[in-house]
């Protein structure tokens, strides 16, 4: 009965596929022997080992349009389902700041191979580990293949200040920021130097990757990347958020309410702090009684979402256009999978609306017919409770990327160790060492207040 209701909606459709005039050509292996190797291009990659690209997403009959599938990550019960566990490890940046890994499987685990890919996940706005999108991946990803799974492991990078990583000084991260991924993958390639990495990004998270991997080009430590919904032109998605009445007082005061609320759960850090700009700010944002989430970036944001240079920046929009990640699709150098629903209510202009022009060689852009932010929720086996469409395109894209792309061996510059920190060389200014503090994580404590799935 759903299906025929999505049906007679108009909700049923295959993704639209975007790719560069000419893609490049990935290495796979065509049997289980090494030596036995083809090069296939990115477009016939996705034809073959990505068939749910090519497949029907139908919504949930009764989710439909952007605003009820992306309301559902927020209000939907997911705490039954996709249950992940992890070990959780802090790191101590050169600049006083910490970032928090968590490990799954744990160590509890049966022992997998050193050269076993490793899955490194970075959240969206104020979320964690312990987000449904995040483990509606992890759950599958990290589970063993007897049980359907993959067996990867799995990494999600908790940036400061969220999922109960202490803030110990004022800086906070942003969607430019991506020296803490840059840092968080020196300590997680010394841990695993024979394993593929593979980036997986979620709104905010997936804005940061493309960045960074747009930065690092051919000398990326990731193998490959995923980007879901991520917001692109932050400055025209910003624009357009602002424009509507609705948006306006449902997710730029919701996103801005939960950026307040981190904001005052670090509040004794940043009072440490009395003589930075950002501190002086704080007090004037608090006695807010709705904050959007541009008024928080004009007021903390721009001020302390990296290190400096660039920040500070003079303006919000400053920030917004310095941050974005569209024009940087050009300099990926490595295989990258961008998904984007068409009506996604808090990023709504995306690159492939001006064509493919700017796309990398290297990227495949589909932009569903429906799915919201993050959720993409179509019907399950048990009614009334939908599941995630992305998880089976996701699932593939990993698979192929970890396990069938023959890898050129680990990228990136050598590391090294100095006074504890591990360092990469020919750079001094990141660096990361182990401090006390984590242990296992189920779920995450302390989260209370925040809506979740943004």
């Amino acid at each position: 009965m759903g299906s025929l209701l999505s049906y007679l909606f108009g909700l049923r459709a295959a993704p639209k596929l975007f790719y560069a005039p000419k893609t490049a050509f990935v290495p796979l292996q065509s049997s289980s022997k090494i030596s036995d190797a083809e090069s296939i291009s990115l477009e016939e990659l996705v034809e073959r080992r990505c068939p749910s690209l090519h497949d029907v997403f139908a919504q949930a009959w009764w989710l439909p349009g952007g605003n009820l599938q992306t309301a559902y990550c927020v209000v939907g019960d997911f705490s039954q389902v996709d249950q992940v566990e992890y070990d959780r490890k802090l790191l101590r940046t050169k600049d006083g700041g910490t970032i928090g890994l968590d490990f799954t499987p744990s160590a509890t685990e049966p022992h997998l191979r050193s050269d076993t890919p490793v899955i490194v996940v970075l959240h969206g706005l104020t979320g964690g580990s312990h987000e449904s999108y995040v483990r509606a991946i992890l759950a599958p990803a990290c589970s063993p293949p007897e049980r359907g799974g993959l067996g990867y492991r799995a990494v999600v990078v908790n940036f400061r200040g969220c999922a109960g990583v202490p803030l110990t000084t004022p800086q906070l991260y942003s969607a430019g920021y991506t020296d803490d991924i840059r840092t968080a993958l020196l300590y997680i390639s010394s841990l695993y130097p024979e394993a593929p990495l593979l980036g997986v990004g979620f709104s905010l998270g997936a804005n940061i990757l493309t960045r960074y991997l747009a930065q690092e080009g051919e000398q990326s430590r990731l193998a490959a990347g995923c980007a879901l919904g991520c917001p692109w032109d932050l400055l025209a998605n910003s624009k357009r958020l602002k424009a509507s009445w609705f948006h306006r007082q449902v997710y730029s005061k919701g996103m801005g309410a939960n950026l307040k609320a981190l904001a005052q759960r670090h509040l004794a850090t940043f009072e440490a702090f009395p003589d930075t700009e950002v501190t002086k700010a704080l007090p004037g944002l608090l006695q807010q009684s709705q904050t959007t989430l541009g008024q928080f970036d004009e007021t903390i944001t721009r001020l302390a979402g990296g290190s400096s240079p660039p920040f500070p920046f003079p303006t919000a929009n400053d920030y917004y256009v310095w941050a974005s990640s569209h024009v940087v699709l050009p300099d990926i150098k490595v295989p990258f999978l961008a998904i984007n629903s068409d009506d996604d209510p808090i990023v709504s202009v995306l690159p492939v609306h001006a064509g493919t022009s700017t796309l990398s060689p290297w990227v495949v852009f589909a932009v569903t017919k429906g799915g919201g932010h993050l959720g993409w929720f179509e019907e399950g086996s048990v009614p009334g409770h939908p599941r995630r469409w992305y998880r089976r395109p996701v699932l593939e894209w990993l698979h192929a990327m970890g396990s069938d792309m023959l890898s050129a061996g680990r990228k990136g510059k050598p590391l090294r160790e100095v006074d504890g920190f591990i360092m990469e060389e020919g750079r001094d200014d990141i660096g990361c060492k182990v401090i006390e503090g984590g242990g296992h994580v189920v779920g995450v404590e302390g989260e209370g207040g925040l809506l979740a799935g943004l």
